[in-house]
């Protein structure tokens, strides 16, 4: 009985891993207005996607601290199709929350948005 209890969880626990979203998992955001580049973490919150900068770097690539680890740089996302996604992304070097495009094409996510009515190219973020 426990055999069978223990395949059934695995099998259940493969099969949620079958249904991540492609969005979900590491991304490295291009150097900043500051030259500062990161690792954000997108997982599932509440029925939308968030991600949470996990670590930061300097314009020479090198780990450096920021007050902005653990902070949400993406909320309140969600797929449109087509791999697009719309949702909010905080940008650190503005301090401007974006009306956030992300579109995912294989390991690469394009990122833009606008904030009222200005628009910006948030560069491309690859999949780490």
């Amino acid at each position: 009985m426990k055999t069978i209890a223990l395949t059934l969880a695995a099998t259940l626990g493969f099969a949620g891993a079958a249904f991540a979203d492609p969005l979900e998992g590491n991304w490295r955001t291009p150097a900043d207005d500051n030259g500062n580049s990161g690792i954000v973490n997108v997982a599932p919150c509440g029925a939308a996607l968030c991600g949470t900068l996990t670590q930061a770097f300097d314009g020479n690539g090198a780990a450096m601290q920021s007050a902005n680890i653990g902070r949400q740089i993406i909320f309140d996302t969600t797929p449109s199709g087509g791999g697009e996604y719309r949702g909010q992304v905080w940008s650190p070097d503005r301090d401007k929350t974006y009306n956030s495009r992300l579109q995912l094409n294989g390991n690469t996510l394009s990122v833009s948005g606008c904030v009222l009515g200005i628009c910006r190219d948030g560069g491309t973020w690859t999949r780490n």
